[in-house]
Parts: C-alpha cells; structure tokens; sequence
C-alpha cells in the first residue's frame, strides 16, 4: 500500500514537474506580445477615426489610413508585439503561446474606455477577469515543446494527409466568405471579418512556428535557411499576414474595439490550438487530466468573453432606457459607438 502510495506522488511530480526553460522563455515572449499588441489595437483605432475623418474609411473599402501617422505608430507597435510572439512560438508550444492573448483584450479593452470612451460596464471587468484565469489554467497544464532538429520536420508534420485537409478547408472557407458572404454581410456581421482573419491566422502561425524554429537551428549551428521549405513557409506567412492585417482593419473601423478583440481573440485560438494540435500532435505528449483542465480553461475564457461582447452596450448604474449613439457623432473627432450593425442604426434614425 505504502509502495502504492509513493508511486502515485512520484507519477503525480512527473506529470507537473515544471515549465521548462524554453517553456518560461516562450511565455515571457508571449507576454510582451501582449501588451503591445493590446495597445496597438487602440492606437491604430484612434489613426483610422482620423483617417476616416478626411477620407474614405477602411470599413466600406478605402485605404486613406496608409498617410496616417498615429496609425503607423499602431502598425509600428503591432509589429514589435508580433516579433516577440514570432520568436515566444519558437521556444513554447502553440497551445501555452496563443491564450496569452487574452491579456491583449483586457488591455485594449481597458484603454478603450479611458481612450476611446467604449464605456466597459462591471460583468465586462469580470468577463476580463475571467479570460486572466482560463489562460493561467491552459499555461500551467501546456505541454512541452516538441524536440524537433530540422524545418524539414515541420515540413513532414505540415504535408502529413490530417493537416493538408484541415489548410484545404481553411483556404476553401476562407475563399467562400471573402468572395460570397462579406460583399453582403461584412458591414452588419462582426463574425465574417474575424473569420476571415482567424482562419487564415491559424495557418500563419503554424508557419512562423515552423521559421522560428528554424531561426533558432540556424543561430545554434544548424544552417536551415538553405532548405526550400523555410522559403515556402516565409512566403505562407507573408500572404497570410497581409490578408489578415487586411480584414482586421475593415473590422476595426466597422465594429467596437471592445467586441472586436475578444471575438477575435476567441475564434484565433480556437482555430490556432486545433491546427496545432492536428500538425503537432501536441495532446499525444500530455494524459487525460491534462487534456480536460485546459479544455477547462478554454472554457473559461469563452465565458469572459461572452460576458464582455453581451454588455458592450450596458452602462452602470440605476435601470435607464438604453442610449445608442449612431456612430461618427461623437465630439471628440466625430465618432461615436460602434457596436450597432449599420441596419440597426437605419431603423433608430427613422
């Protein structure tokens, strides 16, 4: 019974020995990434209500933004998030770096109210608070990085037949919604932007994992840039990276900053941890338990940001009757709140 016992905790303290150096590097990364990525949203919000103002806005298919300053100074402040969450994927798995994201929708929700006046009402702050816990509960149960010496590897996993069917019907989705539903609905539904760029993110960080990795290699000896394969992952984050910057601004200018993050934030990391786990088989290195808590903690944060998109238009309070500005009527510069499809804000004006 004793001898049991003694196994049991010693199978125990091997399943939770630690995060591992390259794990502990990969999340410092990942939180940096945050928190400037958190605070790109708000900065490059602010240069499109400006560019908006002179001319046509990115919402209905104009790119005066691009003679913006302040929102190159968001664009600027995205790119060093981005750097520093390219080189957390080099050293962590995707399914401990993607979640972390979380803290940039606290972040750009937080600075939305006080910057942008998105007012945030008391279950938004509890919804925040619940994506912080999901997130730590996924973190403290991610699995360790996948030992991997060459990109030729990453290559092998990305052309393995469950993989290829999954890129398939990302691209064929992808397609159908750029070019059948977004002509109709984009204005009006937040859910086909964010598809669009969470479809395609989940390929592009399969790729910028697969050059991280080998950026890694090359810097410790092991030359990969003379493989084919670290091009052609290059070129897929290249073309997906400018599509998702694409659609991410048309929805940024559509729709509240504070809706916008956390659906995309929940539809990315869906979409990015069930391409990992399909390319990197992260779960096959993990038990049961392990697998469910951070189901669990994915869970959780689904429910903070429902909380934060179902009371975008609460306020605290005393029972009042609901005040929808129509957008670009604000004082301030002309804009106001933007969580009212464009339909909705027709039918208030009549």
């Amino acid at each position: 019974m004793a001898s049991e016992v003694v196994g049991s905790t010693q199978s125990w303290k091997d399943v939770y020995r630690g995060m591992s150096s390259d794990n502990i590097k990969g999340l410092v990364l990942a939180l940096s990434s945050s928190i400037f990525i958190g605070a790109s949203f708000i900065v490059k919000k602010k240069g499109l209500k400006k560019a908006g103002a002179s001319g046509v806005r990115a919402g209905v298919g104009g790119y005066s933004y691009l003679f913006e300053p302040l929102w190159w100074v968001g664009m600027i402040t995205m790119i060093v998030g981005e750097v520093a969450n390219f080189a957390a994927y080099a050293f962590a798995p995707a399914i401990l770096v993607t979640p972390l994201g979380a803290l940039s929708i606290i972040i750009s929700a937080v600075l939305a109210h006080v910057i942008l006046r998105e007012r945030l009402h008391t279950f938004g702050i509890l919804g925040c608070a619940l994506c912080v816990v999901g997130s730590i509960t996924i973190v403290l149960h991610a699995p360790q990085e996948r030992e991997i010496e060459s990109v030729t590897e990453v290559w092998d996993l990305a052309t393995e037949p469950a993989f290829l069917f999954y890129a398939a019907m990302v691209i064929t989705t992808s397609l159908v919604l750029i070019f059948h539903y977004l002509p109709q609905y984009g204005q009006t539904h937040i859910m086909f932007y964010i598809g669009v760029c969470s479809l395609v993110g989940s390929l592009s960080v399969m790729s910028v994992k697969a050059i991280g990795i080998a950026l890694k290699l090359t810097l410790s000896g092991m030359n990969q840039l003379i493989y084919p394969q670290t091009w052609a992952f290059t070129m897929i984050v290249i073309v997906c990276i400018i599509t998702q910057m694409n659609y991410l601004n048309k929805a940024l200018d559509t729709f509240n900053t504070a809706v916008v993050s956390p659906i995309y934030y929940v539809m990315f990391t869906s979409l990015t941890i069930l391409a990992s786990v399909i390319m990197f088989k992260d779960w096959d290195r993990q038990n049961p338990t392990q697998i469910v808590t951070e189901l669990c903690g994915f869970v959780t944060i689904l429910s903070g940001t429902f909380l934060l998109h179902k009371t975008k238009d609460m306020v605290d309070g005393p029972p009042t009757l609901p005040v929808r500005l129509p957008k670009h009527t604000d004082e301030e510069d002309g804009f106001g709140q933007e969580g009212i499809p464009l339909k909705r804000q027709d039918s208030l004006r009549s």
